[in-house]
């Protein structure tokens, strides 16, 4: 992993403070925002490293997907001790690259996005334009590259069966940032927080650029159907009228990041693999605290709130933390649990902030998996995409010789049977106790949505299952002919079958 270290000029007969080194890629960071200020556009190239994927769950192999309470390791607590395990050199950013692929190219993208942002903070720095943002100055700044089309479905972006995959296209790949800004904007939060326009942007660059756009399922378009998926979920009734500006602002933000620089590989890989990070996080949510701790570095990068007092700003930066790693799956029956002790006892009152922040964890948790609630044309793709991403991991250990994680391997799982564990494990229950909680038209939408999924999917497998029968009787069949043959003495020729039957009859 690449880490980079900014340090102010100090005299060279002094030495550095230890204070000072504001570490990038999440892992540690000094309490002085100050530290991060405008970055050297060789810094920018070095993108941040890379993690996993993490979870564990005790009522069925499919949350073990996620992390795997019960191989975590009894190492000491060293967060900068890298052991000398030879898996540690793998760069997760290229895991799934291509062997073909040039390093030119690879490296001279990251150089040419860096070249496009600084010119837009120039432009914007020159033009003392958006510096403030006079509430008379309609925020338009993302509207000229907004093809016709993707203005129109931002119009319905409150739609469940919004497609972000056509959004993302339709943006040029910038679906993540086009979406956010928009949400941020619409609820009026740039103003109300006095948002500088110029760091909004950056930071908005910056998160979707942290994303590994290799992974098939873990990258931008992934953070930007979650965070649309979590606006639809703030604007049911209960949510709407108690949430307040600050909360929607944490909602948003968390959603945009929940996963920012996943590697597409998860937990128990970095475990078993002996990857610093699981040392560093001691085996738990090693992947959410890398995503928490990478927003807060771009936080603190960008400055986005460094306007706001000390305390306000970490605050914002707890709270943060509290809604991203409640998305780690090996805590699900935690806070199923404690959700529907709550329904039960009636006694969830959202006029109080931590209940307001729990159902903000809940809905995020939601929004994390609602993919087999999404109509059947986008969750088969989300199915697919996971799906491969397992799949690939798959065969990155069984390369190395590693055990194979559950549901990673290509020869004993298909996307049918593990979308149909997923779902009867794992979001049925969830999106149940929602619905108790939200008892509206789109939670029976997501609910009946799942239901016709599911039996999709069953009917599938089923299909799948009928024409292996076919061919194995088929099969069977071909051998009893050529045994009748060569019994009534009419061999018409040797075939591949015959040589090692006649072996066996002698």
């Amino acid at each position: 992993m690449e880490v980079c270290y900014q340090l102010p000029v100090l005299p060279l007969d002094r030495p550095v403070p230890k204070h000072v080194l504001s570490r990038r890629g999440a892992i540690s960071f000094s309490s002085s925002s100050s530290l991060f200020g405008a970055p050297d556009p060789r810094q920018l190239s070095q993108r941040r490293g890379a993690i996993s994927y993490d979870s564990s769950d005790q009522t069925a192999l499919y949350i073990r997907m996620l992390g795997d309470v019960r191989v975590r390791s009894q190492v000491g607590f060293e967060p900068e001790r890298r052991s000398s395990h030879p898996y540690l050199c793998i760069d997760f950013r290229t895991l799934h690259t291509r062997l073909g692929c040039g390093s030119t190219s690879a490296s001279s993208a990251p150089e040419r996005r860096v070249h496009r942002l600084l010119s837009f903070q120039r432009y914007l720095h020159s033009s003392r334009l958006l510096r403030g943002v006079p509430q008379q100055i309609p925020l338009h700044i993302l509207d000229e590259d907004y093809t016709g089309q993707a203005r129109c479905m931002l119009e319905k972006v409150g739609n469940w069966n919004f497609d972000i995959f056509l959004f993302d296209r339709l943006t040029n790949g910038n679906s993540l940032i086009t979406l956010t800004f928009h949400l941020l904007n619409q609820y009026g939060l740039v103003e109300l927080f006095q948002l500088d326009m110029v760091k909004l942007w950056r930071f908005l660059v910056m998160v979707q650029e942290d994303y590994h756009s290799d992974n098939p399922y873990h990258n931008a378009v992934h953070a930007a159907d979650v965070t649309q998926a979590m606006y639809c979920y703030m604007r049911e009734p209960m949510l709407a009228k108690s949430l307040t500006s600050r909360d929607i602002l944490l909602g948003l933000l968390a959603a945009a990041t929940h996963d920012l620089d996943h590697p597409g590989v998860n937990q128990p890989f970095l475990i078993k693999t002996d990857h610093y990070l699981a040392t560093l996080y001691r085996n738990t949510s090693v992947l959410e605290n890398h995503h928490w701790k990478s927003a807060v570095g771009l936080l603190r990068e960008t400055g986005l709130f460094s306007h706001l007092p000390a305390e306000d700003s970490l605050n914002m930066e707890r709270e943060l933390g509290s809604l991203i790693l409640a998305t780690d799956i090996s805590r699900q029956n935690d806070y199923l649990s404690k959700f529907r002790l709550n329904l039960d006892q009636e006694n969830l009152c959202l006029s109080n902030a931590s209940h307001r922040h729990f159902i903000l964890q809940m809905a995020l948790k939601c929004a994390d998996i609602c993919n087999p609630c999404r109509p059947w044309e986008l969750s088969k793709q989300w199915s697919e995409k996971v799906t491969k991403e397992f799949f690939q991991q798959g065969d990155i250990e069984k390369k190395h010789k590693l055990e194979v994680s559950p549901l990673c391997d290509r020869e004993a799982n298909t996307v049918g049977n593990i979308q149909i564990g997923f779902m009867t494990y794992v979001a049925e229950p969830l999106f149940a106790e929602w619905a108790r909680f939200s008892d509206t038209r789109l939670s029976q939408t997501m609910l009946g949505h799942m239901g016709l999924n599911k039996a999709s999917w069953s009917g599938l497998q089923q299909e799948q299952t009928s024409v292996s029968e076919e061919v194995e009787p088929s099969m069977a069949g071909a051998d009893t002919e050529d045994a009748a043959a060569r019994k009534d003495g009419n061999t018409g020729g040797t075939s591949s079958k015959e040589i090692p039957q006649g072996s066996r009859e002698s």
